[in-house]
C-alpha cells in the first residue's frame, strides 16, 4: 500500500502556492500496490504498439551478377562477380561478409511489431503508476527535484486550466517551486549517442512534471512549449487517456505529477473506491 494512504486529506493550493483552505480526500487508487515489475512489463509491451514497420530492399545486395567459381582453385566458394576489365570482377558478392553484399537475415515488414496486452494488466499497471506518484521517495528516486514542493501529490485549483500563455505557466511553476524540475531538463539536454542523431532524433533530455487536468481551457497550449513538461487529461469517457507511457516513462514508476482539483476528484469515479465501483 502507498505511503500516501496514511495522509487521507490533501490540501488544494492556488496558482500562487497558497493553500486555498479546501481539502480533497485521497482517491482510493493511491492505495493500490506499487508493482514496478508489472509496470515495466506492460510499458515494454504497450510501447511497441506505436512502431512503424521497416525493412531493407528485397533485392539489396543481390543486384549484381555473380556465381561461385567452385572448388579446385584454393579460393572460398562465395559467389564472385562475373566479367573482367574492372576491379569489381572476381570480388565476393551476395554474402553478408562481403563488401556490397546483403545483410544477414534481411529485415521484413511482416515482423510481429505489435503486442496484444491484457486489459486487466494495463489497468493494474496504470493504477500502480498513479499510486507511485503519491510517494515522495519514489518520485525523488526517479530523479525529480521536488525539495521545495508543498505536498505530494500536488493538487492545485482549477483556474490553472484556463492558462493560455507560456508565461503564465512558467510563473505558476516558479511560484509552486516546481521550476527546479524543469531547470533540470534544460541542464540534461544533450546530443544523442548513436545513429539516431542523423534521423531527426538529434537531442535527448530528461522529463519534467506531468500536469493532469480535467477540462482543456487553454492549458495544453500554455505548457506545450516548456521542455520536459507533459499534459494529460482525466476523462471518464476515454479511460485510456491516462497513458502509462506518460505516467511511468521508460517503465519507471514515480513521475512527478501536478493535479488540478477537478481531475483529482475524478479518480474515484474512474477507478472506484473501497465502497463504490468505477462508473467509467
Amino acid at each position: 500500500m502507498s505511503l500516501a494512504a496514511a495522509r487521507p486529506l490533501i490540501s488544494v493550493y492556488s496558482d500562487k502556492n497558497v493553500s486555498s483552505g479546501t481539502t480533497v480526500c485521497l482517491p482510493a487508487v493511491f492505495k493500490a500496490p506499487v508493482r514496478p515489475d508489472i509496470v515495466a512489463l506492460i510499458h515494454n509491451q504497450v510501447a511497441k504498439n506505436r512502431r512503424q514497420p521497416y525493412a531493407v530492399k528485397v533485392t539489396a545486395g543481390h543486384d549484381t551478377s555473380a556465381a561461385s567459381w567452385g572448388t579446385g582453385r584454393a579460393m572460398a566458394r562465395i559467389p564472385r562477380v562475373k566479367g573482367g576489365g574492372t576491379s569489381r570482377s572476381g570480388q565476393g558478392a551476395f554474402g553478408n561478409m562481403c563488401r556490397g553484399g546483403r545483410m544477414f537475415a534481411p529485415t521484413k515488414t511482416w515482423r510481429r511489431w505489435h503486442r496484444k496486452v491484457s486489459t486487466a494488466q494495463k489497468r493494474y499497471a496504470v493504477c500502480s503508476a498513479i499510486a507511485a506518484t503519491g510517494v515522495p521517495s519514489l518520485v525523488m528516486a526517479k530523479g525529480h527535484v521536488i525539495n521545495g514542493i508543498a505536498e505530494v501529490p500536488l493538487v492545485v485549483e482549477d483556474n490553472v486550466q484556463s492558462f493560455t500563455k507560456t508565461k503564465e505557466a512558467v510563473v505558476f511553476l516558479r511560484r509552486n517551486k516546481a521550476w527546479a524540475d524543469v531547470a533540470k531538463v534544460y541542464q540534461t539536454r544533450r546530443i544523442r549517442a548513436g545513429k539516431g542523431k542523423l534521423r531527426n532524433r538529434r537531442h535527448v533530455q530528461k522529463l519534467g512534471p506531468l500536469v493532469v487536468y480535467d477540462q482543456d481551457a487553454g492549458i495544453t497550449k500554455a505548457f506545450r512549449n516548456i521542455p520536459g513538461v507533459d499534459t494529460i487529461q482525466v476523462d471518464t469517457i476515454q479511460v485510456d487517456k491516462l497513458n502509462l507511457l506518460k505516467l511511468a516513462p521508460g517503465g519507471h514508476v514515480g513521475r512527478f505529477c501536478i493535479w488540478t482539483e477537478a481531475a483529482f476528484k475524478k479518480l474515484d469515479g474512474l477507478y472506484g473506491s473501497g465502497k463504490k465501483p468505477s462508473t467509467a
